[in-house]
């Protein structure tokens, strides 16, 4: 017996067999695509679901977790490699494309097998509702963005994939095949606006109007005073203080979380003797701290630009733990983003004396929801992974023996010191003959620079130019002016510490506790 199609009619949609149709050049592919609009609408309807119930619940949000959380590092350490800051949306991209082949594929095989189009789509839903369930902050709602948009997935798919196959049997030119593209075209747009407008609403309207609304009280102890010559006039270097737009983000979470402040909670607790919790008002009453700080990411590569200076503001980290009384044997500080990342530093580190602080604001503003809205952790000297734990709901006082934070089963070390690092901004490529000013930064957080060298070719060091210390725990620009020469010049930077630690020109890439070598630039003298 042939399969049954719905075949489109003035009156309505009419039951009949259709056999030879299905067959006809071109049905095949209309089905495919089908199944790609269907998903789309699928896509669109669960983004608006999340946006009404669960925002961190939309479904490709959902499963792009998953995948950050399930691949092999040499992939994770890959993707930050080829794409630096840009990885997050390559992956959803990728994940877009995946979503589009499969789609396509289930598209033609609705087309024949009906019910069997149908179940793929159920299995897709499924899929994103568990990944919605398997994140740490999930709810009982959590699952209905993936279930709505599954199922209004599968009628748009039963319906188009049916009617792909009626009109393959018109003439090229026939009414219905151009009706059939225009309501495709039609229902692909209007999911991808409904999705896009929603995740909008959901991750930036809602959160950026809390976050407008917040006053952050000024500092009980304000910064120092920036001394003269902290930063060098030198066309082509880093800026001293980096824009917030411009500060790098590296983290694992795909979608920025909205964390609304009026219903935000941390709690301190663990292995202490008074556990502790606090709203988001309740922080800010306590006394704040304002320091000019540098963080810095481990998977900077020598010379790159994953690294930023910023003023903090916040609440010292060594007060609150002084009021909670951890136990002598807690030698680890767990802070708790509320996606679940994690992030372990050592609680020696929070109590020595350094800046270490839970942070409400950044360059003057409330924090932007990308860098960890409305508080995150921020510890001058260490690198990011361990300390620098964005949208922190939790701290746990434990041990390095007991658990094991996010990157640490991953391979990377469990204590991160930043290494000492200098890198040239200026010049790159090319340059004129006579006097040009080699410039770029170097840090060594908690430690500072002492000197800066610049080597030209295989020649001796110059000692370079140091902009005024502003702080141990930021980054100084240095410069070195070079008589060039024409031809083409290989120039080498390295810096020294306070300590008397010169960066090694010994080659090690960022895993498993940051990069080492010297960077160097080619330059073509004219």
């Amino acid at each position: 017996m042939p399969p049954r199609v719905w075949r489109p009619h003035d009156g309505g949609m009419t039951h009949e067999s259709e056999d030879p149709a299905r067959r006809r050049p071109g049905g095949g592919v209309r089905a495919g695509w089908s199944g790609v609009v269907a998903a789309f609408v699928s896509v669109g309807v669960g983004e608006l679901a999340a946006a009404v119930v669960a925002p961190r619940a939309a479904p490709l949000a959902a499963i792009g977790d998953v995948v950050i959380a399930w691949v092999p590092e040499p992939l994770k350490r890959l993707a930050i490699d080829w794409f630096g800051t840009a990885d997050k949306p390559v992956l959803q991209l990728g994940i877009v494309v995946l979503l589009a082949a499969l789609s396509f594929g289930i598209g033609r095989l609705a087309a024949t097998r009906p019910w069997w189009g149908v179940a793929a789509v159920a299995a897709l839903a499924v899929a994103g509702a568990a990944a919605a369930v398997s994140r740490a902050d999930a709810s009982a709602v959590s699952v209905v963005p993936a279930v709505v948009g599954g199922v209004a997935g599968g009628a748009v798919l039963w319906w188009l994939s049916r009617w792909a196959v009626v009109v393959a049997a018109e003439p090229p030119d026939g009414v219905g095949r151009r009706r059939f593209l225009t309501t495709a075209v039609a229902l692909a747009a209007g999911a991808a606006v409904t999705g896009f407008v929603s995740r909008w609403w959901s991750q930036r309207a809602v959160v950026e109007a809390a976050r407008a609304a917040v006053v952050l009280p000024p500092p009980a102890d304000p910064a120092l005073e920036l001394p003269a010559g902290h930063r060098l006039d030198v066309p082509g270097v880093t800026p001293w203080r980096t824009p917030i737009r411009d500060f790098y983000r590296i983290d694992t979470a795909l979608t920025v979380p909205a964390v609304d402040p009026a219903e935000y909670r941390l709690r301190i607790h663990g292995r202490v003797a008074a556990p502790l919790e606090l709203t988001y008002r309740e922080l800010l009453d306590l006394p704040l701290i304002e320091r000019d700080i540098t963080l810095c990411c481990v998977s900077n590569e020598v010379g790159g630009g994953l690294i930023g200076n910023a003023r903090w503001l916040g609440v010292r980290l060594a007060d609150l733990l002084a009021e909670v009384r951890p136990d002598p044997g807690a030698d680890q500080l767990v802070g708790r983003s509320i996606d679940g990342f994690t992030a372990g530093a050592p609680t020696s580190v929070c109590r020595d004396g350094r800046d270490a602080m839970l942070a409400v604001g950044m360059n003057g503003e409330p924090l932007p929801a990308v860098h960890g809205f409305p508080v995150r952790m921020v510890v001058p000297g260490l690198y990011g992974y361990v300390s620098a734990t964005k949208w922190l709901t939790e701290l746990e006082l434990t041990s390095f023996d007991d658990y094991d934070a996010y990157w640490i089963p991953r391979g990377w070390s469990a204590t991160a010191p930043i290494k000492t690092q200098s890198r040239i901004d200026t010049p790159r490529g090319t340059a004129t003959a006579g006097e040009v000013a080699v410039a770029g930064v170097a840090w060594a957080q908690h430690r500072g620079i002492g000197a800066v060298e610049v080597r030209v070719d295989d020649g001796d060091w110059r000692p370079a130019e140091l902009s005024a210390v502003a702080s141990t725990d930021t980054w100084r620009q240095w410069v070195w002016r070079w008589r060039a020469t024409p031809g083409r010049h290989r120039l080498t930077v390295r810096a020294t510490d306070n300590s008397g630690e010169t960066q090694t020109e010994e080659i090690a890439p960022p895993a498993p506790d940051g990069a080492t070598g010297l960077h160097s630039v080619t330059v073509q003298v004219d």
